[in-house]
């Protein structure tokens, strides 16, 4: 069917709104009342496009002619066509805009992919006379063009790349099929000016990679689900800790967590917490070394609105409160101050907090999962530990294997850090020669799990060749502190010739020597000596 083929009919209407020739359709005396109809007749031919419906849905589209106007009658209209033009007054203006926006270029071919139409934008873009492109197969129009395919597979393409004239391009490419047939295809293009299509460009660019960096940070945190997967190992020691693991967690009863700085405490906690009737409720977390001594109880307690200088207007919740119905982890708890102990010994014995400030009393119920990797014991035999404090806190014990005692987990706890860290840094793996993971099996590691991480990872940022290698690996850092044997001096006259005291006065004097040696830096100090720097404070408060 040709587009003569649709025109059902003609209808002409003179200035003195009278009808002087009609055909077709035209002659149907509904629509011929409607055009003698002054106000029906002037709304008409302002809007152009006009639908009408009697036994058929019908367009009439209207225009001037010298000092008469005349409508070509369209049977047959599709649905959405008709309602769009009944809705919109404007629709004709619509259709215009689309056929002649700047921004959104269109392009249409015929089913045998010649041009049928090309927006002026695109005309002045490929400077091609009006019409120039009319008839031409659209390949010896468009470079790198895929509407000639489009029209004849009949399978739309959206958001292709098209390079035209040195320049990409989003394209959406659709065919347009009549009555269920293939009778052309339409292209559309955004057109923007090279400055707003290059800041596009950089802006996508970046969001990509934003969305790159979050989904790979997304996956390490999927892995990192604090399960007993993450506790990697196969050696005897960490398969022991495993079941052991399975054994408490179950039950509602505090841990107590030993082990050397950098094995790996912490994850245990979480696998307790992970395997625990608690799941579902997230772990609160205190790391007791970095508490500041003056807000210890202020954190762990939480206070009412006004209680001190500078405190939240609305009071907050503490610790304790925080942990209501899930585990509170108290890592590096060797470290806690005796008075906050005894705090804390009453609370978890009455299940019962009182804000700072507050007057009234709060009941609370948390599993506590303690850790540290102190000598508890030692401490309590010197008063620098609660002896109803630590029973109270270790019913069960879990001590967590240095990495001296599970050498044979090196190479799985690499693949591990190698995997980690490729995905978050899309990073690619590198090949590992043989004689590293010996190497690495006959060193010290005093900062155990940790302390290989940092140097698997130092190593694979700077190899060569995309292979790790013992070279890649700074031997001086494996070495040990060297041992040093304090020599005990002999009590000065009036100096007491007690052990203790004795041991004290060495102690001092290696804290001062220290300090003098890193000129007061009190950290690098700390960890020279192997302590916490609240322990040194407090050795310092007592020197």
């Amino acid at each position: 069917m040709s587009e003569m083929d649709r025109i059902a009919g003609l209808i002409v209407v003179n200035e003195a709104g009278k009808v002087v020739f009609s055909v077709g359709r035209g002659k149907d005396p509904r629509i011929a009342s409607l055009a003698e109809d002054k106000m029906w007749r002037t709304d008409a031919i302002q809007r152009r496009l006009v639908p009408v419906q009697t036994e058929v849905k019908s367009l009439l589209l209207w225009s001037k002619v010298k000092d008469c106007y005349f409508a070509a009658i369209v049977d047959d209209v599709a649905d959405p066509v008709f309602e769009f033009t009944a809705a919109v007054d404007f629709a004709w203006d619509i259709f215009h805009h689309l056929l002649t926006d700047p921004f959104n270029a269109m392009t249409v071919v015929d089913s045998e992919a010649k041009v049928a139409f090309l927006s002026p934008i695109h005309e002045g873009f490929f400077g091609l006379d009006r019409g120039a492109a009319i008839g031409r197969p659209v390949r010896d129009v468009i470079e790198n063009t895929r509407l000639d395919r489009v029209a004849k597979t009949g399978k739309a393409e959206i958001g292709d790349i098209q390079r035209v004239r040195g320049q990409d391009r989003v394209v959406n490419r659709s065919p347009i099929f009549r009555d269920g047939k293939l009778v052309g295809a339409i292209g559309r293009v955004m057109f923007k000016n090279p400055e707003q299509v290059q800041a596009l460009s950089n802006r996508v660019n970046t969001l990509e990679k934003e969305l790159e960096f979050y989904r790979r940070e997304a996956h390490v945190l999927r892995r990192e689900a604090f399960d007993l997967d993450t506790i990697v190992g196969r050696s005897n020691a960490i398969q022991r800790l495993k079941e052991d693991i399975v054994r408490v967690a179950p039950l509602d009863i505090p841990v107590l967590i030993l082990g050397e700085s950098g094995t790996g405490k912490e994850l245990v906690a979480h696998a307790i917490h992970r395997l625990s009737p608690r799941q579902k409720a997230k772990m609160v977390i205190v790391n007791s070394a970095a508490l500041p001594s003056n807000l210890v109880e202020s954190e762990l307690f939480g206070y009412e609105p006004g209680s001190f200088t500078g405190a939240d207007r609305k009071g907050r919740r503490g610790k304790f409160e925080q942990a209501n119905g899930s585990s509170l982890f108290l890592d590096e708890i060797g470290d806690m101050p005796l008075d906050i102990q005894a705090k804390l010994l009453r609370v978890l014995q009455d299940r019962q907090v009182q804000r700072v400030g507050g007057e009234g009393t709060q009941e609370v119920d948390f599993r506590l999962i303690a850790a540290t990797n102190r000598d508890l014991r030692n401490l309590v035999a010197n008063e620098n530990f609660r002896v109803d404090f630590y029973y109270r806190i270790s019913p069960i014990v879990l001590t967590v294997p240095p990495l001296r005692e599970r050498l044979d987990d090196i190479p799985v706890l690499i693949e591990k850090f190698l995997g980690e860290f490729g995905s978050r840094h899309q990073f690619r793996i590198p090949d590992i020669d043989d004689d590293v993971f010996q190497y690495l099996a006959r060193q010290e590691w005093p900062g155990n799990i940790r302390q290989l991480r940092h140097e698997v990872e130092r190593a694979v940022i700077f190899c060569k060749d995309n292979r790790l290698r013992i070279s890649d690996f700074q031997a001086p850092l494996f070495a040990p502190p060297a041992p040093t044997t304090p020599i005990v001096p002999k009590p000065e006259p009036g100096q007491s010739a007690n052990l203790k005291d004795a041991l004290d006065r060495v102690e001092s004097d290696l804290i001062r020597d220290t300090l003098s040696r890193f000129k007061g830096n009190k950290k690098k100090a700390a960890e020279e000596l192997g302590i916490s720097r609240s322990y040194l404070y407090k050795k310092l408060d007592i020197s």
